[in-house]
């Protein structure tokens, strides 16, 4: 019996965020948006409920606090985004490479993710507890590891769980050339960006499926309420030892 057989791949009950970080405001097309709409496929095909939110076309204040309307910005919509990332047991990072690095929009998010490590769950563990990520890269230049790796870095310090595989991209000839959707550039047919796009989906649903029936990550060695309150979890400083 295979694998397939053994386990559901129905995943309904589970939300997923895409979050687009290209520097096109709608409607222009988005080569970003291709391969995020190839990994949305798979999962709303067996039962996630998807929300895709391109950045750009929305007024997310520069800063490191949940609402920069309290820092002296006139306005800031993260306040009003974050709630459904904070719904959502998945959440991909999506964007494009800009002299060799992540966009400038890919940042901001990073950082506004930032702002809310401060904020703990309902058992004292940082925020994130509980939910996958994973990364989505395109461009015609060199550079999806090292974007995925600083984007999948920053998730899980915050408090994400990485599952294997979970970054995939695309990227053409190095320097000018065709993007992802472009006619003839081969973005869509290729196996290597197609078949690791494939595992990131899966693997993000498994574990966020696993992660949500366990309840998320146990509870203990890992609340910082229970740190704060002087909890220590068997840490021994080695100057006191015998």
């Amino acid at each position: 019996m295979s694998d397939s057989q053994e386990i559901s791949l129905d995943f309904t009950g589970l939300r997923a965020t895409f979050l687009n970080c290209t520097l096109k405001r709608s409607p222009e097309p988005s080569h970003t948006q291709g391969l995020v709409d190839a990994s949305a496929a798979i999962m709303r095909k067996h039962g996630v409920e998807v929300d895709v939110l391109r950045v750009i076309d929305h007024d997310i204040a520069t800063g490191v606090y949940p609402d920069m309307r309290e820092h002296g910005w006139e306005s800031d919509a993260w306040p009003e985004i974050y709630p459904g990332i904070l719904d959502s047991q998945i959440l991909v990072v999506a964007g494009p490479i800009w002299l060799g690095d992540n966009s400038s929009v890919t940042k901001k998010v990073i950082e506004r993710i930032y702002s809310l490590s401060s904020l703990l769950n309902d058992k004292g563990q940082y925020l994130f507890y509980g939910r996958v990520a994973g990364c989505l890269i395109t461009g015609n230049e060199d550079g999806i590891k090292h974007c995925a790796q600083n984007i999948l870095y920053s998730l899980q310090h915050v408090g994400y769980t990485i599952p294997p595989n979970a970054d995939a991209g695309w990227i053409g000839e190095a320097g000018p050339g065709p993007s992802y959707l472009d006619p003839g550039s081969g973005g869509p047919e290729n196996d290597f960006t197609n078949r690791n796009t494939t595992f990131m989906t899966w693997n993000l649903m498994h574990l966020a499926r696993m992660l949500t029936v366990a309840g998320g990550v146990p509870g203990h060695g890992n609340q910082r309420s229970e740190w704060n309150a002087g909890t220590r979890f068997d840490w021994e400083n080695p100057e006191y030892r015998s």
